[in-house]
């Protein structure tokens, strides 16, 4: 059984906004709010105590863990390396048919796909082009993908009724794809070239039999 401080660091570990004291209190259950400030103070010394490179703040009239400001170029460093990953044409291909076919299931991905799509989906959650809408009412309740704002601006768009016609969209999306990579190199600040830190793009899955994005159609009411 986990004790109080591994469940409210646990839940703090989560999430990626502050998190109120009586969110936290409510989690526990079994604790008020003073002793549940108490079991936070004593977490935050001792991340100080232990030189962590992770501190306890408490910010925006809640609690969340964050990265000590002396390990920010790390930080950058590895968030610049992520940015200049590339999308695959697989990865394109997922992007466009969330486009048309939003709120779309990964179960529905992969049909259109004919592969399965659980990679590509994280790379393009991670990019933040698509996002979680909720869950299907289907069997299961799987979850349901649509595209974020990220994708209005990447694309260049102020609302999805812009989308171009979809024979169109494949070409458009590595066109844009090419330009933010070479947005993302240019903005960079040099540095001595490592494995670590060279571009390289996602692989591509083998003799993926994919459906042509020209076979597809816009989803009624997509959003």
């Amino acid at each position: 059984m986990p004790t109080p401080k591994q469940i409210l660091e646990a839940v703090l570990f989560a999430s990626d906004q502050p998190v109120g004291l009586a969110t936290l209190v409510e989690v526990l259950g079994d604790r008020d709010a003073s002793e549940t400030a108490a079991i936070l103070a004593d977490l935050r010394r001792e991340y100080d105590s232990t030189e962590r490179g992770v501190t306890l703040s408490e910010i925006a009239g809640g609690y969340q863990i964050l990265s000590r400001k002396e390990c920010s170029p790390w930080v950058e460093r590895m968030l610049r390396a992520r940015r200049k990953v590339r999308l695959s044409k697989a990865a394109l291909e997922a992007l466009a048919i969330v486009a048309y076919r939003q709120p779309i299931t990964k179960v529905e991905i992969d049909s259109i796909r004919g592969v399965d799509s659980a990679g590509v989906l994280h790379t393009l959650l991670e990019r933040n082009l698509v996002t979680i809408k909720g869950r299907s009412k289907s069997v299961g309740r799987p979850l349901l993908y649509a595209t974020t704002p990220d994708f209005l601006s990447y694309m260049g768009l102020r609302d999805l009724d812009e989308l171009p016609e979809l024979k169109e969209l494949g070409p458009v999306l590595e066109e844009r794809e090419r330009a933010a990579m070479s947005e993302a190199e240019e903005a960079a600040p040099e540095e001595p070239a490592t494995s670590g830190d060279a571009e390289q793009a996602e692989p591509e899955a083998p003799a993926e039999e994919a459906a042509p994005l020209d076979e597809l159609a816009p989803a009624e009411g997509a959003t």
